[in-house]
């Protein structure tokens, strides 16, 4: 799976693995990326995305999707969750007039 473009932001990170003789080794360490569908109840539907298990507690910790969209700042978020945000600002806005 790919290993960028997720909600969340995480990415692979690089360094070395230290034994015990103090040899070192490159490595990386993934992110914990999984695919999932979260609803959302403003829009009335699942939404698909790939999220790192890390962001997917913070949602949750949010109140939904919909709720962790509106607080997060658009410079954290990818383009197609920019757009979503946008969508959703917008039903919300109709739904207040």
């Amino acid at each position: 799976m790919a290993r960028k473009k997720t909600l969340g932001g995480k990415a692979p990170q690089a360094g070395c693995k230290v034994s015990h003789s103090h040899r070192k080794t490159k490595r990386k360490w993934m992110p914990n990326i999984q695919r999932k569908s979260l609803y959302s109840a403003t829009l009335k539907r699942r939404i698909r995305m790939t999220i790192t298990t890390s962001a997917l507690r913070t949602v949750d910790r949010a109140g939904g999707i919909d709720n962790y969209l509106l607080t997060t700042p658009v410079d954290k978020l990818t383009p197609s969750m920019r757009q979503l945000q946008t969508t959703i600002l917008r039903r919300q806005e109709m739904r207040v007039s």
